[in-house]
């Protein structure tokens, strides 16, 4: 894995969700995804908040240079969040132990990397 890069938040309502993120807890918005999803710059800059209305379950979201190979090299693992498009990459949820889930995803040449510089 490359390194920690989201940390995935469902909502319900992303405009109520927005509001509280900038407005309550004071977080810079990073991005913005039309109606979808929008992240949040977590503190110190280590992360993004991604809060999305796509209903899938919370979890971290780790970068990892190819997808398909991290699938292939851990077949005990199974997928328990369809795989998906994310970006210019794809994304796919997995189960810890005790049912936390998690996302792997990876990023195509041309997508535009997430930096904690500004």
């Amino acid at each position: 894995m490359k390194a920690l890069r989201f940390l995935y938040q469902p909502v319900s309502d992303l405009g109520e969700a927005m509001h509280f993120y900038a407005s309550v807890l004071g977080f810079e918005e990073a991005w913005r995804d039309g109606e979808v999803s929008t992240a949040y710059w977590a503190p110190g800059r280590s992360c993004q908040i991604m809060l999305s209305v796509s209903g899938k379950p919370a979890g971290p979201m780790y970068l990892v240079e190819s997808l398909s190979a991290w699938i292939e090299a851990h077949p005990a693992l199974p997928i328990a969040v369809e795989q998906d498009v994310a970006g210019s990459g794809s994304v796919a949820g997995f189960h810890d132990p005790d049912g936390n889930t998690f996302y792997i995803f990876d990023q195509g040449p041309t997508a535009r990397a997430v930096s904690t510089d500004r």
